[in-house]
């Protein structure tokens, strides 16, 4: 990655290679649908409300994204009004169980219409990222 700076003796802008992990020793690993990419987001985000901090990692193995890359996309949706308040919903109370819902449950069968609907309609947009690569 590269940014422009000025130089002010010379009053020209002069191109710099920013200093940035080497990446190239990762291995990076796509998500197989939706569904691994929200409880993924949902584990770091549990981990983040008890105070863990996320910074460069020793793992051999690294995600394509950001978890607030995945959490962007579900907002844009909303906005969007792809995603209303009851998906959130759902996805929030699901992704804190880390389980889906159970459709063969009576008391379930409703939200997990919602699940399907929610990670339907957030699995075109994370592909297009390359978040999810269902071939992988």
């Amino acid at each position: 990655m590269f940014f422009f700076c000025s130089n002010s003796k010379y009053g020209e802008i002069v191109k710099r290679k920013k200093n940035l992990p080497a990446y190239k020793n990762y291995q990076i690993v796509p998500f197989h649908n939706a569904e691994e990419a929200w409880f993924w987001f949902s584990r770091c985000q549990n981990l983040r409300n008890e105070g863990a901090r996320f910074g460069e990692g020793t793992k051999q193995r690294t995600r394509p994204c950001d978890p607030d890359d995945v959490y962007r996309e579900v907002q844009r949706l909303k906005r969007k009004g792809i995603l209303h308040k009851r998906h959130l919903s759902v996805l929030g109370k699901f992704g804190k169980l880390e389980t889906p819902p159970d459709p063969r449950h009576y008391e379930e069968e409703p939200e997990a219409r919602l699940w399907d609907e929610a990670l339907d309609r957030l699995t075109t947009p994370l592909k297009t990222k390359g978040i999810i690569d269902e071939d992988h």
